[in-house]
């Protein structure tokens, strides 16, 4: 019997790496979605469609947050464009999104007997936001010894974050050797048919293909 990890899946291109990347480590794999008032439901249909392609269990959880706080959640306010680079958290940054989505992984991993929570956060190629950074994830394994059934009987679950030390274009390079399907992910915080190709989202998944020599298929596919 297969060890089983829960992966964190928005339907983005690093997300959808990691879930690959967990099954190519011989995990049985069950993908954690969330439906969470973002400003468009295209990532959540991109990452049924992901799971569904990786033959792996997944879910969809809808949760609210009616107090708003990021672009993403309220229409009213734009998404920035070309800022990519700049300093300072931007409005894109959705309040403690990570820890949220963290705590019901971990919630889950520990209903299910999950060894593992791999959530495909990266440091380098980010937009500043402050619950992407290494220290946060090992505060985050700290709290999963401490507040947990398995921690305290010395069996907690790991967090894993493979691609946190990764370029965009390093991701990109696995990806493609795992055989993930980057057609069907989407990266835009807008959800028109068509990727904006300026939000801070677009410029670094543009700028990661073009360092990694490859074309970005899913650009090709919405052409």
């Amino acid at each position: 019997m297969r060890n089983k990890a829960v992966v964190l899946l928005s339907g983005g291109l690093d997300s959808a790496t990691t879930l690959y990347l967990a099954q190519d480590k011989g995990f049985d794999v069950y993908a954690l979605i969330f439906d969470y008032g973002q400003r468009h439901g295209r990532e959540v249909a991109q990452a049924r469609a992901i799971a569904r392609r990786a033959k792996c269990s997944f879910q969809v959880n809808k949760i609210v947050l009616p107090w708003k706080g990021s672009s993403l959640l309220d229409g009213a306010r734009p998404v920035p464009r070309g800022r990519c680079g700049r300093r300072g958290i931007p409005s894109t940054y959705v309040p403690a999104r990570n820890t949220i989505f963290i705590s019901f992984a971990l919630s889950y991993a520990e209903s299910i007997g999950a060894q593992r929570i791999f959530i495909g956060a990266n440091a380098l190629d980010y937009s500043g936001y402050p619950d992407c950074r290494p220290r946060y994830f090992k505060a985050w394994q700290g709290l999963a010894r401490l507040a947990t059934k398995g921690g305290v009987e010395g069996a907690p679950v790991k967090i894993e974050t493979p691609l946190l030390h990764f370029k965009k274009s390093r991701i990109i390079r696995l990806g493609m050797k795992l055989g993930v399907p980057y057609e069907m992910t989407w990266s835009c915080y807008q959800g028109a048919k068509n990727p904006c190709g300026r939000c801070d989202s677009c410029l670094l998944r543009a700028r990661g293909f073009k360092e990694a020599g490859a074309e970005d298929p899913a650009l090709r596919c919405e052409s």
